[in-house]
């Protein structure tokens, strides 16, 4: 007779990063997935509906009965709060919050999705602060302090920029500079090299932490494609689309300036009343966001990288060859989106 299915519920999983841990972890017959997300219905959760072994659980991972209902009978979590959205005071409560709750539930390892603190990294230094990087070290290093007495393990999943985001929110634009069209890249990261992750392969090294508890217990992995420079980005963009493409190096300003947020010194937090003052600007935020990428801040270990996941996407270049990546719109993030249809809404009163 063969052993019981293993149980995984990812909190998060109609998003960029929880929707390909979903996808993986179902590609066989291994576990049985359930997703909370407050609509069945949605686009994004019609598509996890159609996988074999998911059952998707309407809720909010924001309201304790629904957790306490949620994590019963369950084995293993992966948790990723979407703290742009709630901003980062919410973030730090609900990610403490349902480690507890999973714990009283009985789940026996709970996976915690993070993104690097440049701030702490940096010693504190005011110009990294980010507040959708900071709630979420705060509760991974939370979670590090609990005591180890083996009732329920835990690991940490560090990301970075998806890049996937060179479709959306950091995508080309063409131009046409002195009679030749040209392919655009603009940020303002100077000769920054930071890391990107291929989302397929995040929710890869999701299932390895599931499926290797005795290595992955206790452990932060941080996770990365690779570290690259915008100069090379276009580069590799001209050698895989055969078009030719530059980067332009801007000032924050011209960033802020550019209208890629409706309103830059509107407050980070959609869903929160916009007076809460832990609550950062988009201007103070991703001013943190671009600081970090332009100064190198966060490193990360390729050669164990590439000993967990050998088959590994290994650069940007062959993520382009592989998903036949040309530069046009393609929506990821359901935040920038939400920021999409807002900026054409102050487009069309103006």
């Amino acid at each position: 007779m063969s052993s019981p299915k293993q149980r995984v519920l990812v909190l998060g999983g109609t998003g960029a990063q929880g929707a390909p841990v979903v996808k993986e972890l179902t590609r066989d017959s291994k576990y049985v997935v359930h997703v909370l997300t407050r609509s069945t219905t949605s686009p994004s959760a019609l598509e996890l509906a159609s996988l074999p072994n998911v059952t998707l659980i309407t809720g909010s991972s924001l309201n304790e009965a629904d957790l306490h209902s949620v994590f019963t009978g369950i084995d293993v979590a992966f948790v990723n709060i979407n703290g742009f959205a709630i901003g980062e005071k919410a973030e730090v409560y609900w990610g403490i919050r349902t480690f507890e709750i999973a714990r009283e539930k009985g789940v026996k390892h709970f996976i915690w999705g993070c993104l690097d603190s440049s701030y702490k990294i940096s010693g504190y230094q005011p110009r990294f602060r980010t507040g959708h990087f900071d709630g979420k070290t705060k509760v991974a290093d939370w979670i590090s302090a609990q005591p180890r007495d083996g009732s329920m393990m835990w690991s940490v999943l560090t990301s970075c920029m998806y890049v996937e985001m060179l479709s959306e929110m950091l995508r080309p634009f063409p131009e046409v500079i002195d009679g030749e069209e040209l392919m655009v890249f603009k940020a303002p990261v100077g000769n920054g090299v930071p890391p990107f992750i291929y989302l397929q392969d995040l929710a890869k090294y999701a299932r390895w932490i599931v499926e290797n508890p005795e290595k992955s217990n206790g452990v932060n992995l941080r996770i990365a494609t690779e570290s690259i420079g915008w100069e090379e980005i276009a580069k590799a963009f001209t050698e895989v689309t055969g078009k030719k493409a530059i980067f332009r190096d801007i000032t924050l300003d011209e960033y802020f300036a550019s209208g890629v947020f409706p309103d830059a010194d509107a407050k980070v937090g959609h869903s929160v009343g916009h007076e809460d003052e832990t609550l950062q600007t988009y201007r103070q935020n991703f001013s943190g966001f671009w600081n970090t990428w332009k100064e190198n801040i966060l490193q990360r270990d390729y050669e164990l990288l590439d000993h967990i996941l050998p088959e590994r996407v290994k650069s940007v270049k062959d993520w382009m060859v592989l998903t036949g990546y040309t530069g046009q719109p393609r929506s990821v993030l359901k935040d920038y989106a939400d920021l999409g249809e807002a900026r054409k809404a102050a487009a069309a009163k103006a």
